[in-house]
């Protein structure tokens, strides 16, 4: 069973900011690819999987049986009246959502017509640089098929890429591969692009990773729709901090990425038409600064210079400008205005080649006139003579005519045994044709059942490897448990051990200070003794004064009787003699020297 891909190509609709038109062309590319007759018509076994895998891109539910439904009545032989196309904008386009990735679609489309028709061996660009062209080509390739690329698109494009690899564009060759093309009368396709610019037709002499870096650069912009890129300083939101992050600006969104491999995505900043952007002084030590207000929060920025906070800040709001107006992004608009710009030259190239011909019709009419006239003249004068040599002529041309019916009678049973001939060595072509057909039904069918068993095989040593893998999450999280528990232990540990340490730290302290207090005491001791034998000697001196004074005073008892006091109580010897001091004023003595020792003993 086999469908022919044909419809209405240009009746979808506009899906977010990618037509239906663009998701067509890559879908194209594989139904051309599973074409292998080059007639039209791929079976129905091979769409199946080619709708399965648009489904599964497209994020959209897969029914298997909807293909079979839809051709219900064309089992036995070629579907003539309808095509793959109505399926596919029945039961796949018009089922698409915004969520889906047009890249993986890219992808999937590439890789099925890539290898039938490129050898990247032969290539001075990757595989993947090839594919970014093939991109490229379907986004500015117009919506005719098969898809082809006019002259101008192809200028426009070398233009981008010459001014990404910041090398000069050669006018010239270019002008003579455009008369080239001109004298054939041929626009290229996406695999005589890719050969041109793999070839280095036009870049030659530049370096690879310059060209590839260059292929990179106008595939961001035109078919990822990057506005502008760079790396910029953003301000944190709960940390205040300020990062640098890789910014990637689209119509309705900037987003950030922590380098320019595009990796990890640490956010995204959507506009609206509720959006602002204003300039901000320097503060904190940053300048160039710049905020983005949207609706629920605000986003500083910092940009390396003053040119670049200019261009950014132009940009992002030529964005809000765009959203507000309901317009596409500056690069659609401007591939819309160049289609549009050749639609109106090519209609005033046909009207006036229709204004030239209608001009070149009235001349000829005015000729034929003129002719007629000068002929009508001639025939007056010579008609007399033209009929005699009519009659001879019309004997002769019996004669010739005859003798032509003879000639073609017999040229014509020739050709009709010829055309028997030819037709049946076309019979026996087509039979052998046919079973070849069936066996390659045969062997497909084969295929598929080996696939479907791989699938199946594969699913089972999936589920395997996730209980597999679950058991040993099960055991990692009991290991990260023990190894928890002898944390805690060992951190207990050496809490313990640290207490003990500083418990022995102060002991050893507290005995320093007793020793050091006890060599005080003793060293406050001797002082005492010495002074205990300084005074003890003071007071033999004393004692033996006063025994000097009692022997002068019984030497002169009457004298001494008139100034002795009259109480005769004890007396207290000192070593200024006897009854120096009153028991009143020693004591006070005594007080205030042993609070002078314990202030000394205290400062020590």
């Amino acid at each position: 069973m086999k469908i022919s891909l044909t419809g209405a190509l240009t009746s979808f609709t506009e899906l977010i900011m990618i037509s239906r038109d663009e998701i067509l062309k890559p879908i194209w590319y594989a139904f051309t690819a599973l074409d292998v007759d080059r007639n039209g018509k791929v079976s129905k076994s091979q769409l199946k999987v080619l709708s399965h895998n648009l489904c599964t891109i497209l994020r959209i539910p897969h029914n298997t049986s909807a293909l079979e439904e839809h051709f219900k009545d064309d089992d036995e032989g070629p579907v003539s009246t309808q095509g793959y196309m109505p399926f596919l904008n029945m039961c796949i386009l018009d089922k698409i959502q915004a969520n889906f990735d047009f890249n993986e679609l890219n992808k999937m489309c590439w890789t099925l017509s890539a290898p039938k028709h490129i050898s990247c061996k032969h290539l001075l660009i990757s595989g993947v640089d090839g594919f970014k062209v093939w991109c490229i080509f379907n986004y500015l390739s117009e919506d005719k098929y098969p898809l082809q690329i006019v002259i101008e698109e192809l200028e426009y494009f070398l233009h981008k890429l010459f001014a990404a690899m910041s090398c000069s564009w050669n006018e010239y060759r270019f002008e003579e591969y455009k008369m080239r093309l001109s004298a054939k009368k041929k626009h290229l396709n996406a695999w005589e692009l890719i050969e041109l610019i793999g070839m280095g037709h036009f870049t030659k002499g530049i370096n690879p990773q310059t060209l590839s870096m260059g292929i990179n650069e106008v595939f961001q912009e035109l078919v990822m729709d990057v506005i502008k890129q760079g790396y910029m300083m953003k301000k944190g939101h709960k940390r205040k901090n300020w990062t640098d992050r890789w910014f990637e600006l689209h119509l309705n969104s900037m987003s950030y990425y922590v380098s320019e491999d595009l990796v990890e995505q640490k956010g995204c900043i959507s506009l609206d038409r509720n959006c602002c952007v204003e300039s901000l002084p320097d503060k904190d030590g940053k300048k160039n600064l710049f905020v983005i207000k949207c609706a629920e929060k605000s986003f500083e920025i910092s940009a390396s210079d003053k040119k670049t906070k200019q261009e950014w800040i132009y940009a992002i709001q030529d964005c809000i400008v765009r959203i507000r107006q309901g317009l596409s992004s500056p690069n659609r608009e401007s591939r819309q205005k160049r289609r549009e710009l050749r639609k109106r030259v090519k209609a005033e190239k046909e009207a006036m080649e229709n204004r030239m011909r209608q001009l070149q019709l009235a001349n000829d009419i005015k000729q034929a006139q003129l002719e007629a006239v000068t002929k009508k003249l001639q025939d007056t004068s010579v008609r007399g003579d033209l009929e005699e040599q009519r009659r001879l002529q019309t004997q002769i041309e019996l004669l010739d005519q005859y003798r032509r019916d003879l000639e073609q009678e017999k040229m014509a049973r020739m050709q009709m045994e010829e055309q028997v001939a030819e037709k049946a060595s076309e019979v026996e072509q087509y039979w052998q044709r046919m079973q070849e057909l069936e066996e390659m039904y045969r062997q497909l069918k084969k295929a598929l059942d080996d696939e479907r068993q791989a699938k199946e095989d594969e699913e089972a040593l999936r589920k395997l490897q996730a209980r597999l893998l679950q058991q040993e999450e099960h055991k990692r999280l009991e290991l990260e448990q023990i190894h928890l528990q002898q944390q805690e232990l060992l951190t207990q540990s050496q809490k313990e051990k640290q207490e003990l340490e500083r418990e022995r730290a102060e002991k050893e302290r507290a005995l320093q200070a007793a020793q050091e207090q006890l060599e005080l005491l003793r060293r406050q001791r001797e002082g005492a003794q010495e002074e205990y034998k300084v005074v003890t000697t003071k007071l033999e001196r004393a004692a033996h004064k006063t025994k000097n004074w009692t022997h002068k005073v019984s030497n002169h008892e009457g004298l001494l009787q008139i100034i002795q006091p009259g109480n005769k109580g004890p007396t207290r010897m000192t070593n200024w003699g006897q009854a120096a001091f009153t028991d009143t004023e020693l004591k006070e003595m005594e007080r205030i020297w042993q609070e002078n020792k314990n202030r000394s003993h205290d400062e020590q």
